[in-house]
């Protein structure tokens, strides 16, 4: 049920976290606020395949 997804930073463009997500209940691509260690800073991570 659960896949894996990768986050990259919305800034960089770095491949940052990885989560998970269930795709049945979650239709849209996954976006969270998180650390990006190479801003220094919180930004907008976004999936990515």
């Amino acid at each position: 049920m659960r896949d894996i997804v990768t986050l990259a930073c919305s800034e960089c463009k770095r491949r940052n976290y990885t989560t998970t997500r269930n795709k049945k209940k979650q239709g849209d691509k996954l976006e969270l606020k998180k650390y990006c260690p190479f801003d220094r800073k919180h930004t907008l991570h976004k999936e990515v395949k």
